[in-house]
């Protein structure tokens, strides 16, 4: 349950559930997974340890909501996304950017994991659930 996983295995759930995809599917979800992990490790290298060092103090301050965490997340991935060239559509890049700082705040404070991973997942469902649906239906045409 809820794992976070990058090698293109599905795992985690999306809104109570299945992101609504038959299990059929799991090789559209490997090309995707392996895609996303692809432009990931370029962006591991651009993002600067002081912006994970600052999400890393919101999520180890208790007295934030997950609610808070969420918003301050949000706004660190839109100040990435414009300070990170890219020449992708920047829905794929902002949910990419999230996977990274989750990624390397884990690596940072492990103890994190779950926090971390249930903000992430929230982020996800609120900015990018139909994003992935496409994406999905987009790969599988």
């Amino acid at each position: 349950d809820d794992e976070l996983q990058t090698d293109g295995n599905r795992s985690g759930h999306f809104l109570n559930g299945d992101v609504g995809l038959a299990p059929t599917n799991e090789e559209v979800i490997r090309i995707i997974a392996a895609q996303l992990a692809e432009i990931g490790d370029q962006f591991d290298r651009e993002i600067q340890e002081r912006v994970v060092n600052g999400l890393v103090q919101h999520f180890m301050n208790e007295n934030l909501s997950n609610e808070e965490i969420t918003r301050h997340m949000s706004q660190v991935v839109r100040e990435l996304i414009q300070a990170i060239p890219s020449d992708m559509e920047q829905e794929k890049a902002m949910l990419v950017l999230a996977m990274v700082l989750t990624k390397k705040i884990v690596n940072t404070v492990p103890f994190l994991l779950r926090r971390v991973f249930d903000t992430t997942v929230n982020y996800m469902n609120r900015q990018f659930h139909n994003y992935i649906v496409d994406m999905v239906s987009a790969v599988k045409q």
